[in-house]
């Protein structure tokens, strides 16, 4: 299967900023009854209610420590010259960018120990171009890559996407939103799955594209120029990963690049995991 690279992406316009009047350093900060109805906002006076929230987060950090002290135990304290050695460096072979869903956990998934995988997890797991405005996967690349020198990049897509399904709904009409500033990154990934997967469903046209958008930030990597330059000399491999959660499957590739032919790279080493 080729890949190609001629494809446009939508600029999105930023948002205009309100400026407020804001009290100096040296004024003395004054807060003022807010007249108008509380519609947003609740003051708690019951205090059961209180004691029952109170409990709720209680119990729920109380789970939280447990895990964490039998992780010290049974893990820490039983590698402890593996951590302390962590604690005064890293040299992680794998850069891994996943999707933020919690159902979707490389560590737990793939079974990274501390030290192996330096993560970053966003919204439907996307690589912005590298023309685009800075963002954290923006810094993770360039300290990942060029400082970390990690030698693998795996972009691991996962099933029922709920970033993928709000890029496949939104239309041009579609309101301005953190979230759909951020999915525009895929709009490739969109317009190609609309262009050979229209006939199908709804639903199947998000799986399709949830591979599709997996394709189309392996190739935003290459629009890197140090990622470019290491993949071309062998230094550093680019992957791209599917966990279908449903099956409980996976579904790994690699990305061979033409050096010799710009913007078209084949895929190889496809492997099932099932």
């Amino acid at each position: 299967m080729i890949l190609r690279t001629q494809v446009r992406f939508l600029e999105v316009d930023k948002p205009h900023l309100r400026f407020l009047n804001l009290p100096s350093c040296n004024s003395t900060p004054k807060l003022k009854a807010w007249k108008g109805p509380m519609t947003l906002t609740k003051e708690v006076v019951d205090e059961k209610e209180m004691s029952a929230v109170t409990e709720h987060e209680s119990n729920e950090f109380t789970t939280l420590k447990h895990r964490f002290l039998n992780f010290k135990k049974d893990k820490y304290l039983k590698n402890l010259e593996h951590y302390q050695s962590l604690a005064d460096e890293q040299s992680p072979k794998f850069l891994v960018i996943s999707c933020a869903d919690s159902r979707v956990c490389p560590s737990n998934i793939l079974g990274f120990q501390p030290g192996e995988a330096f993560v970053v997890r966003n919204i439907a797991n996307l690589v912005p171009p590298y023309e685009t405005d800075p963002s954290e996967v923006k810094a993770a690349l360039e300290f990942s890559v060029n400082t970390l020198k990690v030698e693998n990049i795996l972009v691991i897509g996962h099933s029922r996407c709920g970033g993928i399904r709000a890029l496949m709904s939104m239309d041009d009409e579609t309101n301005s939103s953190f979230i759909r500033s951020w999915v525009i990154n895929g709009k490739a990934a969109k317009t190609s799955t609309k262009a050979v997967a229209s006939n199908l469903s709804f639903d199947h046209q998000c799986k399709h594209c949830e591979k599709e958008s997996i394709n189309c930030s392996l190739m935003n990597l290459l629009t890197y120029p140090w990622i470019k330059e290491k993949v071309n000399k062998g230094e550093l491999l680019i992957h791209g990963g599917y966990y279908d959660f449903v099956d409980c499957s996976f579904e790994k590739w690699t990305l061979e690049n033409n050096s010799q032919v710009d913007d078209q790279v084949s895929i190889k080493n496809r492997e099932f995991w099932s």
